[in-house]
């Protein structure tokens, strides 16, 4: 029995409940952070754009990807395609009119986006969180946050390693007097905030969340407030990043030879 992928278990939970709005967010989540392989018309030679085979069905057109290589082989066979994520995907198809088609055939999670699904994915991906600014007063233990944005958060933290060291979730009381919950990013790489900012963003959305839920603040360890929130806020490590290899430069690696799309 061929293993089912995130995608797949995503779709699932979906159908299975159709009218759960959480459901059917968390599966465009999944579509957004996957990986895909994009069917192409021929092969790329590294320049210029790429040309994404077009199929009509009745009177749209859609272009397919699929989240396994062997899943488009399947489908294809020994196709030219190339490899891309799903926000990529869906800026790079935003305002064509053409829908997207999902391991059409080869899988349980075989389906239609139309282009206006598309569309609105993209514009979902493009809302930055509002800035705001405010003092913390007190930092206290975080209570009665949906366990569905707990796990949304691990999720999207899993793939931020090496911009940050650790993030602390707590509760937080501002000097104004306002009580919100405060995710606290500690000793993270400079200029990464606004990327940091806005997979928070992506976790409140696609959980169902209202966005004002959760604040977004940037601490160095050695600030005051990083003690507070040690002993009060649930702690997510951050993975390391893998090491650069040492050897000779992996195809695709090096700026100055751009890789080859399959």
């Amino acid at each position: 029995m061929t293993e089912e992928t995130p995608i797949d278990l995503a779709h699932a939970a979906m159908e299975a409940a159709p009218q759960d709005d959480t459901a059917r967010l968390r599966f465009f989540e999944r579509v957004a952070d996957g990986e895909w392989f994009l069917l192409l018309e021929e092969e790329h030679d590294g320049e210029g754009p790429i040309t994404p085979r077009v199929f009509p069905v009745e009177e749209d057109k859609f272009v397919l990807a699929f989240d396994r290589e062997q899943r488009l082989a399947e489908f294809a066979g020994h196709a030219p395609y190339a490899a891309m994520s799903g926000r990529v995907l869906a800026e790079m198809l935003a305002g064509s009119g053409y829908g997207l088609g999902l391991n059409l055939t080869v899988a349980p999670s075989e389906m239609l986006l139309p282009g206006a699904a598309v569309d609105w994915l993209h514009a979902t991906l493009g809302n930055a969180p509002a800035e705001t600014h405010g003092k913390a007063e007190e930092i206290f233990p975080p209570a009665g946050l949906p366990e569905v944005l707990i796990t949304a958060l691990d999720a999207k933290l899993a793939i931020a390693g090496g911009l940050a060291k650790l993030v602390y979730l707590a509760g937080v009381k501002y000097e104004d007097g306002v009580r919100s919950h405060l995710l606290a990013f500690v000793d993270h790489v400079p200029g990464a905030e606004d990327a940091l900012a806005k997979l928070v963003s992506e976790a409140l959305i696609f959980s169902g969340v209202e966005a004002g839920a959760l604040d977004v603040a940037f601490f160095k360890s050695s600030d005051a407030l990083c003690a507070p929130l040690a002993r009060f806020g649930l702690r997510f490590d951050l993975p390391e990043p893998e090491p650069l290899p040492t050897g000779p430069s992996a195809p695709g690696m090096d700026p100055n030879t751009p890789p080859k799309l399959r």
